[in-house]
């Protein structure tokens, strides 16, 4: 019997320290106003809305890139420049510029780089040029996908998420367009809420 009770309440005590350790609404983590519409095909979304020129940013990198590999097909992580003002548009006409160009694996951690450890703050065009001529693509194709269609409507797709998402500080999650992480006292532990977030909406669909 006195074990039977002892058992009894180590389970109700591990029950109760589990659920004070899970992340809380409101506190962890928010809603969105005004969910976003996402594909009903059983996986979940998972959006990093980011700044090449922020040094929180520049950090967490690493740390995403672990985290983004690890997930297997029933996650889909992509990330959305923000574009707050005209420099900012710049580095999102620069994000996608590097997709279009098909040099993502080795694009984007060089950008954090020369802004970060080479004090390149790639703000222009001209100097944006110059930067991926450095990584093997010649003037002529950099040109031509910095004004291609894709980039200006997935420049002009950012803005308006941007807006949308009311993204007002970076490095920032939302899960499935509805829930939304800011930054946390560490990376790791804004990951663990982004993977709860993950588990509930799995359970969901």
């Amino acid at each position: 019997m006195i074990r039977a009770g002892f058992a009894s309440i180590l389970m109700t005590l591990f029950a109760s320290i589990a659920l004070q350790a899970a992340p809380k609404l409101g506190t962890d983590f928010g809603v969105l106003d005004s969910p976003l519409p996402i594909k009903k095909d059983g996986k979940v979304e998972v959006v990093e809305a980011f700044w090449y020129g922020c040094g929180h940013c520049y950090s967490f990198e690493p740390t995403i890139e672990k985290w983004s590999a690890a997930q297997g097909d029933g996650v889909v992580f992509s990330k959305l420049p923000v574009t707050w003002g005209p420099f900012h548009q710049t580095h999102a006409k620069l994000f996608y510029t590097i997709e279009a160009l098909g040099i993502s694996d080795i694009g984007h951690r060089a950008v954090f780089t020369a802004i970060h450890k080479e004090g390149n703050n790639l703000g222009s065009d001209t100097s944006i040029i110059s930067f991926l001529k450095k990584l093997g693509v010649s003037e002529e194709d950099i040109v031509r996908q910095m004004n291609s269609f894709f980039v200006r409507q997935k420049t002009k797709r950012a803005i308006e998420l941007t807006r949308q998402l009311k993204v007002t500080s970076v490095p920032m999650m939302f899960v499935d367009g509805k829930y939304r992480v800011e930054a946390q006292r560490s990376n790791d532990y804004l990951l663990e809420i982004v993977d709860h977030l993950i588990e509930l909406q799995k359970e969901e669909s």
